[in-house]
């Protein structure tokens, strides 16, 4: 067996025992891009081995969700399959492991008038919310794991040839994700504890807020009361670990979403539902973000912010190094669960419920400020140029990061 197919199979191998640590008799529903048919399969090979009772996938494409949006009605636009979702959280909320798999051409949908986009977009928030709320309340194990899409490769290698450039994209993916390390499990044992550890320090100090500054950012971010510091392998509320990221560079909580201020910048693109969004920038007022603009793809934002009250205000804030093994690629990978773990980052939109003592619900959610939305979009803010202070409540300001590393 050749290196690549070793550490394809130690990816797949990696995401079901470490990503959803997959339990016996377990059921899987899984969701992927067309093309990621063959790398699906492993996954469900890899499932079976470890004791799933039963592996059903989802599958997505781009090229049919672009025809959509050309030939459709207008009034088609406000459909989103509300009965596969539902079905996919009552599934969720009856113990089946949730599996993503992530890789999209993030220039497939460019050239579609926006108001299009945003419009499919906003009706696929509203009927994603059923499932969307079991993720984020942790009603059961759920990871992301990410293929090497031909689109992709082309967006973060556009001088070389399709071949090449997935090829060099896998192998991105397999350092990032420690699968071509000779024990990858092991791996991630060491770095789960060095996130726990980062967890634990941050929990321990009960910040009040955080102060991000640096090059078109001096925004302060109002912690959420009794919030707590998430990262690396989480618990369910069954109490079963799994790591929703691989990769993952993050320890992130919950900001309270009236207690922001300041302006940002944001420091890589997003690629959002197809379209690439850059030079993001965006001033808070009393949580909201009564000013939000980009130098690209900045009308699809909007009409994602205008999907409910709490699309413009926070519901994560996290720490990232800029020292870490996706960031020191150099390369920029127009892909959410990269990017966002290549730099300190926030989302506009839902809170997890994980990120507050007791994981309250309805009212009481709400009262220790977590923000409640349909969405929820990490940018990143990141950089070697940027410094994060920790703030009590009296005014005490704690070093955390400068020029974008650690210093505790």
């Amino acid at each position: 067996m050749d290196a690549f197919k070793r550490n394809l199979e130690k990816l797949a191998e990696l995401a079901i025992r470490v990503g959803l640590n997959l339990e016996k008799g377990q059921e899987v529903i899984a969701t992927a891009p067309i093309e990621a048919v063959d790398f699906v399969r492993l996954l469900a090979e890899k499932a079976y081995r470890e004791g799933a009772s039963l592996f059903t996938v989802i599958y997505g494409d781009q090229e049919l969700a672009r025809k959509r949006l050309a030939l459709a009605p207008e009034e088609g636009l406000d459909k989103a399959p509300a009965w596969l979702y539902e079905g996919m959280a009552r599934a969720f909320r009856e113990g089946a492991a949730r599996l993503a798999v992530s890789g999209s051409d993030p220039k497939a949908l460019e050239g579609l008038p926006p108001e299009k986009v945003g419009r499919a977009q906003k009706a696929n928030a509203r009927a994603y919310k059923p499932a969307l709320e079991a993720i984020t309340e942790f009603v059961t194990n759920w990871t992301i794991v990410p293929f090497a899409h031909p689109g992709w490769a082309r967006a973060v290698f556009p001088g070389l040839p399709e071949e090449e450039a997935v090829r060099r994209l896998w192998e991105a993916i397999f350092q990032a994700t420690r699968a071509d390390q000779e024990d990858p499990i092991a791996a991630w044992e060491a770095h789960n504890r060095a996130l726990h550890e980062k967890v634990a320090y941050l929990n321990a100090r009960r910040f009040h807020a955080l102060h991000f500054k640096g090059p078109g950012t001096d925004l302060v971010v109002g912690l959420a009361e009794g919030h707590l510091w998430q990262g690396g392998a989480t618990p369910t509320k069954g109490g079963r670990l799994c790591n929703p990221n691989l990769p993952t560079e993050e320890v992130f909580t919950a900001p309270h979403r009236e207690r922001v201020e300041g302006v940002v910048r944001a420091s890589r693109p997003l690629a959002l539902g197809g379209t690439l969004v850059e030079g993001i920038f965006a001033r808070f007022e009393r949580g909201f973000a009564v000013e939000v603009r980009a130098e690209k793809g900045e009308e699809v934002l909007r009409r994602l912010l205008d999907t409910d009250e709490g699309a413009r205000r926070l519901g994560e804030v996290a720490l990232v190094p800029a020292d870490n093994p996706i960031a020191k690629t150099g390369l920029v990978f127009f892909d959410t669960l990269f990017d966002e773990n290549a730099a300190s980052h926030i989302a506009f939109g839902q809170a997890y419920q994980e990120n507050l003592e007791g994981r309250p619900s309805g009212e009481a959610f709400r009262k220790r400020g977590g923000n409640e939305s349909l969405v929820h979009v990490d940018w990143m803010i990141g950089s070697e140029e940027m410094d994060v202070d920790g703030l009590h409540e009296d005014g005490t300001r704690v070093p955390l990061m400068r020029r974008g590393r650690w210093v505790v």
